[in-house]
């Protein structure tokens, strides 16, 4: 990935969706507030909504007139990145519904069982997997040409990887195969089975649709994975899933961890294949006062493992935190990649970002940290020239 920029910045990947378009979605009345917002934020990022004001003012929305919405909150999302002058863009996930559930309604082999909560007032529908998985539609294939006509800059798609979606879903088939219960050998059944169900989604889901991607002319793939330090004894597991959903293609692939011990991950991903970046949750166990001195940076710590176990690939380094309202300033976020650097020795292993989607903070809070993701690259760009 080449840029002109010596820290190239790209954001996660959710943002909030807008009003007006959950509305459109749920088929609830669009009030004159959600259409000021459309305005005001149309004005904001500099594109022309007249467009959308038609559809948003129509008394009654069609299947196709909803669709249109969606589209016109991903064309948002994008100038609101490149407003803010991120490098690498998407639409924020504006075309999805959740991380999980999107990915397992575009499959066979699921049984939706019911809601759990995921973090704070979040919740999604946990599945039941019962025959081998599937792909029944590709992902986010048509999300991929859209994006490609409405930007020029480099695209990220994420994509959801195989060791979370299996560790968000009950197991309801390659359990009842693997083992009996009362046998001497259950735990090894149940070993057996995990690494059947984890791999297979890695076969026969990932690499299907990220195959799809690349031939459609995606360049970036990103795999999130949440859920990969849950199990501490399975990270080999996980790291297994990301060569297997990556193998024999040809692309940048780079992985998404947060809300993770990271220690738990070495020394495990030096096994890792084919994976460009690693993009981390730092700034949330960081402190909120400037400096680069020893000790001044508690939550880029961990980076000096990624030097010890000498791992090749670029970090995506969070910078700012997507759990608050706290508007990071420049000079805080240049300190951070400053830091960062000092560590691993060179700005090209750095990219800075939000720590993780920032679907959590209005358009206004996320759009400040954006900026101030950008200009602090900038400003430490500067400190590095001198």
């Amino acid at each position: 990935m080449k840029n002109n920029h010596h820290f190239i910045t790209h954001e996660i990947g959710s943002l909030a969706k807008p009003e007006w378009r959950v509305k459109a979605a749920l088929k609830k009345k669009i009030e004159g507030q959600d259409i000021d917002d459309a305005i005001l934020w149309g004005e904001k990022i500099g594109i022309d909504y007249a467009g959308l004001l038609l559809l948003l003012r129509k008394r009654s929305l069609s299947t196709k007139d909803r669709n249109a919405i969606k589209h016109w909150a991903s064309k948002y999302a994008v100038a609101m990145l490149e407003k803010a002058g991120i490098d690498v863009v998407y639409d924020g996930e504006q075309q999805r519904s959740e991380m999980y559930q999107y990915a397992v309604n575009r499959s066979s082999g699921f049984v939706f069982r019911g809601l759990v909560r995921s973090f704070d007032n979040k919740y999604y529908q946990k599945a039941a997997c019962v025959s081998r998985p599937k792909i029944k539609k590709p992902w986010h294939n048509e999300e991929l040409a859209y994006l490609q006509k409405m930007t020029t800059k480099p695209i990220k798609i994420p994509i959801t990887g195989a060791y979370t979606i299996a560790a968000w879903s009950f197991d309801e088939h390659y359990s009842k195969k693997a083992f009996d219960l009362g046998s001497r050998s259950a735990q090894k059944g149940k070993e057996n089975a995990r690494h059947a169900f984890v791999l297979d989604i890695a076969r026969y889901l990932i690499r299907p649709n990220i195959k799809m991607l690349l031939e459609k002319g995606a360049n970036w793939i990103q795999i999130d994975e949440p859920a990969a330090t849950t199990i501490p004894s399975e990270v080999p597991l996980f790291v297994e899933s990301f060569n297997e959903s990556v193998k024999g293609l040809k692309g940048e692939f780079s992985v998404h961890i947060c809300f993770s011990d990271y220690r738990l991950l070495f020394p495990h991903i030096q096994k890792m294949q084919n994976c460009s970046q690693y993009a981390l949750e730092l700034s949330n166990r960081d402190l909120k006062s400037s400096g680069t001195k020893e000790g001044d940076r508690p939550g880029y710590e961990i980076l000096k493992l990624f030097k010890k176990y000498k791992i090749p690939s670029r970090i995506g380094l969070g910078v700012t935190d997507i759990h608050t309202d706290f508007l990071e300033s420049p000079q805080l976020v240049r300190d951070r990649i400053l830091y960062a650097t000092k560590i691993l020795g060179s700005p090209m292993l750095i990219n800075p970002t939000p720590d993780c989607g920032l679907r959590t903070r209005t358009w206004d809070t996320a759009f400040k940290k954006l900026q101030a993701t950008v200009e602090g690259a900038r400003l430490a760009e500067k400190v590095l020239e001198k």
